[in-house]
């Protein structure tokens, strides 16, 4: 186990203390909406690697996915909210269903 330096450990206690006030509370809140905008935008719509090069490109493209985004939160219909098509049972699974052996649950499609 070892200790931090004094310096070191009067910033953790002086940060930990000014994380407890109203003001930072407000400020990290902010940031925390933010950063979830910022997440959707990289993982859910690709926006790490540009499609086009240039930065008046990129920023067009930017610019319409942000819009694309909006419009797809404002009618409240995430293209998530489709229900997904049933896979076709696997072969192991026809064997199954042939000799009415009954499948665990996991195994079972929307169709059957």
């Amino acid at each position: 186990m070892g200790f931090p330096p004094r310096e070191l450990r009067e910033l953790q206690l002086r940060v930990r203390t000014e994380q407890q006030t109203s003001e930072w509370k407000a400020r990290y809140a902010v940031r925390s909406g933010v950063e979830s905008t910022v997440n959707e935008f990289a993982h859910g719509h690709g926006m790490r690697r540009c499609r086009y090069r240039g930065q008046g490109k990129a920023h067009i493209q930017h610019v319409l996915t942000a819009i694309a985004v909006n419009i797809e939160r404002l009618s409240g219909l995430s293209p998530t909210e489709e229900p997904p098509t049933p896979r076709r049972p696997t072969a192991f699974q026809d064997y199954l269903d042939q000799r009415e052996i009954p499948r665990l649950k996991s195994w079972r499609t929307l169709g059957s």
